[in-house]
């Protein structure tokens, strides 16, 4: 069987986004969300989820690239002088995995998360996280261990086979490289009573998901569940395009809000449903 989730990132980054996040669930296929919960316009987003009950929301974990939710003074080994999440990938990685001190702060600061995300009395659909950062092994051992203490079932693979890969050779080849990882990570996640997707569609063309790039992904589907993941926007801003640039946030919105894509779910047969909803 066939299960397709369409799932919108960085709900809460700012009222342009949680606006497109609310309009193409009412209006198009959006089934998911996953919310920053110490972004600036996260009390907002969660005011807009406890008036869309069908949408599911989870949790996205923010842990570089961001702002942190404990304050700077709490979390130093995590901030940089500006008491922001740095952006450099690689270097907080390398600082996680080889300082005591920055995983007992990534601890402190990935369970400060699931305990705000509870007290908005949200059911958590699902965790993932910013940037994919639960590829990182200690990342990947807290997430899984704050789930299963807040009793959250689902969880994002970030995963996209080759044969969905949407690019140059090289992307396909990096799905290759990763796939003795993420069968590690569903190992993991199953042994940890959880439940993920089998696949991920848009890690080769994030912020650029078109109507064209969600059609023809519709067309290879296999068994099994597939995420589609999206960063839209009702339209682009200054804050936007520095948190990510070159973001085609709008082309993405009206790739969720497009008939087409609708009328080709209903032609394969398939409603988009959230990480809850799954058999």
């Amino acid at each position: 069987m066939k299960h397709v989730i369409f799932t919108a990132d960085d709900f809460g980054l700012t009222p342009e986004v949680n606006a497109a996040v609310a309009r193409a669930h009412r209006d198009g296929v959006l089934t998911a969300t996953s919310l920053m919960i110490g972004a600036p316009a996260a009390q907002e987003a969660v005011n807009i989820a406890r008036m869309l009950p069908g949408l599911g929301v989870g949790l996205h974990v923010v842990v570089a690239d961001g702002l942190p939710l404990l304050p700077p003074s709490e979390i130093p080994a995590l901030v940089n002088g500006a008491g922001r999440l740095p952006s450099n990938l690689a270097a907080s990685g390398a600082r996680w995995f080889f300082s005591p001190a920055a995983r007992i702060q990534l601890r402190r600061e990935i369970e400060a998360q699931f305990a705000a995300f509870q007290a908005t009395g949200l059911t958590c659909d699902h965790i993932n996280a910013h940037n994919h950062m639960h590829l990182h092994p200690t990342v990947l051992q807290i997430i899984i261990a704050c789930a299963r203490a807040y009793g959250v079932r689902h969880v994002r693979l970030p995963y996209e086979p080759p044969g969905l890969a949407d690019g140059a050779m090289g992307r396909r080849a990096i799905s290759l490289g990763l796939a003795p990882w993420i069968g590690f990570m569903r190992w993991r996640f199953g042994r940890a009573g959880m439940v993920c997707n089998d696949r991920l569609v848009g890690l080769s063309a994030t912020g650029h998901m078109t109507e064209a790039r969600v059609l023809a992904a519709l067309d290879r589907l296999d068994d099994g569940v597939t995420e589609f993941y999206f960063h839209p926007a009702e339209w682009a801003t200054p804050e936007l395009e520095q948190a990510a640039p070159g973001y085609d946030r709008t082309g993405e919105l009206d790739a969720l809000l497009s008939p087409a894509v609708a009328r080709r779910l209903q032609e394969l047969g398939l409603k988009s449903v959230n990480f809850n909803q799954l058999p």
